[in-house]
């Protein structure tokens, strides 16, 4: 069965750029290119490079994969968003030439190198987030993400800025509800953009802990123990839900691959991912009744599923962000999860006699095109400046500064 699918256009008539300040919209959900889609015997046997890594080698070593902004790089930051703030640009229309950081620029551009060919994550310290507010806090977070990629929306909203946040949401109503808005675990997978951002606002009483992993380690161990489900997670016989987040005349769902092999002749290719459990077991109002319009899930596929998130669970690397802290992953080769958390009691009091806020995370979802060192994958959209994320029809992107 395949999927429509519609390939963004961009223009920039003064209609297109009053709803998108960048001149750029995202492309959003696509089914692959079947016909670039490989085959398992193609796949390499085993994964080497930077991009293989195991949790063991940085554990105890925070140094490796952090950085706290000293005095002056946070000098520079606020004083990028002050001036931003009162040039009075809409928050969807920062870029990376209204956002200068001189000093920060060239720390900020070998991240981007590392995120994309190297361990594929990072965590800084020490934005001063309590301090400086939400407003202030969204504008310094995305002007940094601008030297990174280019945003995405996140959901059928057109938020550009997301929040993970718990909402009171029904985290079993999986074909209707985003895991990010409830306080339940998160499985290990990926989200709809090259590069995945996190900002704390505020932790939560307990729980919300990050867990990340290589995939190519993952890769590497499946191969060798479980070239079965190596086999399964390769075949583009899964269906993912898109839980009606759907421009007009699209279906419901994309069927693909969990795990893809590049097109790359000048390299040998690499194996990204592209997955969420949650997206695949909240199909049963399409797969099973008398309405049926897509098989259910073999048991190899429930198998496969099953292996993936145990070995991920046992390899990962675990992490606590804290208030100020950013974390960036690739999602093309690191898997992340999340544990369930309690939030504070409604009215709870910190110890200078001010409310506890709730656990609240900000999202970007970033973009980073083939022909400017993204991933070569089997996608119409690969070369897009904002390929990926989810786009319903012109819905114009928004950054709103707190959960809704």
């Amino acid at each position: 069965m395949t999927t429509t699918t519609t390939t963004t256009t961009t223009t920039t008539t003064a209609p297109f750029l009053s709803a998108f300040p960048d001149g750029l919209k995202t492309s959003g959900q696509h089914a692959p290119d079947y016909s670039l889609v490989r085959v398992y015997k193609d796949f390499p046997k085993q994964m080497t490079g930077p991009t293989v890594w195991d949790a063991a080698d940085y554990r105890d070593h925070p140094e490796r994969w952090t950085h706290s902004f000293t005095s002056d790089e946070v000098a520079e930051i606020g004083a990028s968003a002050d001036r931003f703030i009162e040039d009075g640009t809409p928050l969807t229309g920062i870029t990376k030439e209204k956002f200068p950081l001189p000093k920060l620029s060239e720390r900020l551009n070998a991240l981007r190198k590392d995120l994309l060919e190297g361990k594929g994550f990072f965590r800084f310290r020490n934005l001063p987030v309590t301090e400086w507010g939400l407003h202030k806090s969204a504008v310094a977070y995305m002007g940094l993400g601008t030297y990174l990629g280019y945003f995405l929306s996140q959901n059928g909203r057109g938020h550009v800025l997301g929040h993970v946040k718990d909402l009171g949401e029904d985290p079993t109503q999986t074909h209707r509800v985003r895991i990010y808005r409830t306080n339940a675990r998160q499985y290990f997978h990926t989200d709809a953009g090259d590069i995945v951002g996190l900002l704390c606002i505020a932790k939560s009483l307990s729980g919300g802990e990050s867990d990340i992993v290589s995939t190519h380690h993952i890769y590497n161990i499946l191969q060798r123990d479980h070239p079965d489900v190596v086999k399964t997670l390769v075949e583009p016989n899964w269906y993912f839900d898109r839980k009606g987040e759907v421009s007009a005349g699209q279906e419901q769902w994309i069927r693909g691959a969990v795990m893809y092999l590049e097109n790359e002749a000048e390299r040998p290719p690499r194996v990204s991912a592209k997955f969420d459990p949650n997206n695949v077991t909240s199909l049963s109002r399409f797969n099973s009744g008398p309405d049926a319009r897509i098989p259910p899930l073999s048991e190899k596929q429930k198998y496969a599923m099953e292996v993936l998130e145990r070995t991920c669970k046992e390899n990962s690397l675990h992490m606590t962000l804290a208030p100020g802290d950013i974390q960036f992953l690739s999602n093309p080769h690191v898997f992340h999860a999340r544990t369930a958390y309690t939030d504070y009691p409604r009215g709870a009091m910190d110890e200078n006699g001010k409310p506890r806020p709730q656990r609240h995370l900000m999202r970007l979802w970033l973009a980073v095109p083939q022909g400017e060192g993204g991933w070569k994958l089997p996608f119409p959209d690969a070369a897009n400046k904002k390929r990926g994320g989810i786009q319903v029809d012109d819905r114009p992107p928004t950054c709103p500064l707190d959960a809704e």
